[in-house]
């Protein structure tokens, strides 16, 4: 299987931690609710797009040993949040600030979260 060759997402989570999908659905519904997306699914990551691609999942424990989250929401904005829940923000490019959001239950994905993800969708458009 190539890199980027797309999966179905039973495939995707074959194997993975038994609370990845249930997360994963409750990220996907919240992604869905902000507006209509296009979703691809490759052996690395599950990707949202509009015009741009603006939010992904993945599971660190595909490239992570020990304790990890089941599930990060990756979410791109035109700007760094400053809020301690990032488990980490980059800036890959001027002006693109990529955060990461570790997620252990589907109660993290609440109101500011879906601020988060209304942004970047709009951004993406």
């Amino acid at each position: 299987m190539s890199k980027g060759q797309p999966l179905t997402l039973e495939q995707y989570f074959a194997g993975s931690d038994e609370r990845s999908l249930p997360l994963f659905d409750v990220v996907r519904s919240a992604i869905e609710s902000v507006g209509p997306v296009e979703m691809r699914v490759t052996k690395s990551q599950v990707a949202f797009r509009r015009r741009l691609t603006f939010a992904w999942t993945w599971m660190p424990g595909q490239y992570l040993r020990g304790k990890v989250a089941p599930l990060v929401l990756t979410i791109d904005l035109r700007r760094r949040d400053d809020s301690p829940r990032w488990k980490e923000v980059v800036e890959p490019r001027p002006r693109l600030f990529t955060h990461h959001l570790e997620i252990r239950s589907p109660e993290e994905i609440d109101d500011e979260v879906l601020s988060w993800l209304r942004e970047a969708w709009e951004e993406a458009g």
